[in-house]
């Protein structure tokens, strides 16, 4: 017998997979940043406490070598509303230290993609930085758009904006434009980035007038990463470049973070956790043979 109901329609092609977000602009370097160690020196005390689900607070004691020492006071509230394990909204983040400076961040949620945030900066009673974010995450791509000091009166404003696009699952592009105007001169520069993200290493490219940053990271295996930052400065006609690593020995609860520059800088620092206590001790030291200064710091976190 014929087939009564004719011919198969043909079958739609199927929907190719989602790219993904590719995260905010200044994120892309991140993963290459995060190998390296952080610049410590003179004793630093960290004690966190969390109050309830919601609220914590941090206070810092640091005794520095160079400098003045000082103290800082960090509080911080997060809502119900939760994206991600590192995500929530709306978030208060307030720090004030010895002297009166204040650094506050108010973080929200407008809708399901749209997403805002103000920074507050002062000097002892002086205002020095106010700044309003808004940004707009796709399904794959997220635009974003920053006004840093605007001043109607003195007809000033520095206004940033971002865009990222997915193009594949691995590959980002994108650009920055940053507009700056106040009395006298005005200018504007653009950069363009990529990001391409294998299956272990994330190359990074930021490319515009006023040079080029570029960042390789490799994950060799659970213990090992490296990542290597360059960066060309063509107004001061300068080029840097670092070398870092980071180790990690998970049953002796350490982590060590090295790194290597053009500028004859060497240094490191070691991370060790004691479990059962809440308790991690950091140690570092920092040696410039170019221009002979070292100097070392020593951490405790508590909490």
């Amino acid at each position: 017998m014929g087939n009564l109901l004719g011919p198969a329609a043909p079958r739609a092609p199927r929907r190719g997979e989602p790219l993904g977000s590719p995260g905010s602009f200044d994120e892309l370097h991140r993963q290459c940043k995060e190998v390296f160690p952080q610049q410590m020196e003179g004793v630093k005390l960290i004690v966190n406490k969390t109050l309830s689900s919601h609220f914590q607070v941090t206070h810092t004691v640091h005794m520095s070598t160079i400098g003045s020492s000082s103290y800082h006071f960090n509080a911080t509230f997060v809502g119900d509303r939760q994206l991600s394990p590192t995500e929530a909204f709306p978030t208060l983040v307030g720090d004030m230290d010895n002297s009166g400076s204040l650094n506050a961040q108010v973080l929200q949620l407008l809708a399901e993609r749209i997403r805002t945030k103000a920074v507050f900066q002062t000097h002892q009673a002086k205002f020095v930085t106010w700044q309003f974010d808004g940004e707009y995450r796709g399904d794959d791509c997220t635009a974003t758009l920053t006004l840093g000091n605007p001043d109607l009166l003195s007809e000033s404003v520095i206004v940033v904006a971002h865009f990222l696009q997915s193009i594949t699952s691995r590959l980002v592009l994108g650009g920055e434009m940053v507009y700056h105007r106040r009395p006298g001169e005005e200018g504007a520069i653009l950069t363009l980035a990529g990001k391409y993200t294998a299956l272990k290493w994330v190359a990074t490219l930021n490319v515009g007038y006023g040079g080029a940053h570029a960042s390789y990271y490799h994950r060799a295996n659970d213990q090992v990463q490296v990542g290597v930052e360059l960066e060309a400065n063509t107004r001061l006609q300068d080029t840097t470049f670092a070398f870092g690593y980071q180790l990690n020995l998970p049953q002796a609860n350490v982590v060590f973070r090295g790194l290597l520059d053009s500028n004859w800088s060497i240094g490191g620092v070691l991370e060790k956790k004691l479990p059962p206590l809440p308790v991690t001790l950091a140690l570092g030291a920092f040696l410039n043979h170019w221009k002979n200064r070292f100097h070392c710091g020593f951490s405790i976190i508590v909490g």
